[in-house]
């Protein structure tokens, strides 16, 4: 019940207005964003390296409206990849399609990730493309299919797989084929149930099936989650498969479990921080509290601390 809540809330525009406008909405969520700013987020991510974790980079904002946002969306992409190279960073982008135009002029968003692709090859850098709700699943998996197969792009382009979805197995067995790089988290979106499991075991039990594959691929992953039964049982698999903690990496959210954090790279396992920033931090922020309602306590407590 929780988990449908904080989906509507992230949905409604009234209370999406109220909250980034308001003081009291960006310290709430000042706990998962880095701030507001190029800067925030470079400094954020200086730290974040400082503790021995990489990191990934997102602007957040998704659905532009017209082409000239479309393009000062990846001109900011720009200016990120251009200062993370400056201070020798150890941090990747994430992005979404629609944030760079998909719904407004399909082939200007592909030139404006394809001209973002190819800025990281030249830094030896990679843009992940992250996964939306349903509607651009396809459109989003052919986009990085498409951008991988450019000469000299393979190894530079990511993608996301939900474990909510039914069909992400087919989907990690097709990217696999092409030895494309993929970050799996649970998925927060709100999905009927012919295109999505509901139960959360469902949804945990696809996780660790789809997981235990990539740990074995050959191919460098991330394993996007923050419940500790699950790494446990990944670290023991890898264990068990002789299979190094360079093989792949754990990845976890700016702001949330950062003792298990510091545990992780204490042990010698890869991890990489989610680090995202930008005044359109509300669908995100409440997509955050959907995947784990447990965090809107955790951050009352925070908040009301001062």
């Amino acid at each position: 019940m929780l988990r449908a809540l904080f989906i509507g809330l992230s949905e409604n525009k009234s209370l999406r207005h109220f909250a980034e406008s308001s003081a009291m909405g960006r310290r709430v969520s000042s706990r998962f964003a880095a701030g507001l700013e190029v800067k925030d987020v470079i400094e954020a991510s200086k730290r974040v390296n400082a503790m021995g974790a990489t990191v990934s980079v997102d602007n957040l904002g998704e659905n532009v409206t017209n082409a000239a946002e479309a393009r000062e969306s990846a001109q900011l992409y720009h200016n990120l990849l251009d200062e993370v190279q400056k201070d020798g960073l150890k941090a990747n982008i994430s992005l979404k399609l629609t944030h760079m135009g998909l719904d407004v002029d399909p082939q200007l968003c592909h030139q404006l990730v394809s001209e973002l692709v190819a800025h990281a090859v030249a830094i030896d850098n990679l843009v992940r493309i992250d996964m939306e709700g349903s509607p651009y699943t396809q459109r989003t998996l052919d986009f990085v299919h498409e951008l991988h197969r450019i000469p000299g792009h393979a190894g530079h382009v990511g993608a996301v797989i939900q474990s909510y979805m039914r069909r992400s197995e087919a989907d990690v067995e097709k990217l696999l084929s092409e030895r494309i790089r993929i970050r799996l988290c649970k998925g927060a979106y709100k999905e009927p149930a012919d295109l999505a499991f509901q139960a959360k075991s469902e949804v945990d039990a696809n996780y660790v099936k789809l997981a235990k594959t990539l740990i074995k691929s050959g191919v460098y992953h991330g394993m996007a989650t923050h419940d500790e039964a699950i790494i446990g049982e990944l670290k023991r698999f890898a264990k068990s498969e002789n299979i190094p903690p360079s093989a792949f990496e754990f990845q976890m959210l700016y702001g949330i479990r950062p003792k298990l954090q510091e545990q992780l790279i204490k042990e010698g396992w890869g991890l990489r921080v989610y680090v995202p920033f930008g005044t359109e931090w509300y669908p995100y922020f409440m997509r955050r509290l959907a995947e784990r309602p447990a965090n809107a306590l955790f951050i009352a407590k925070n908040f009301f601390r001062g």
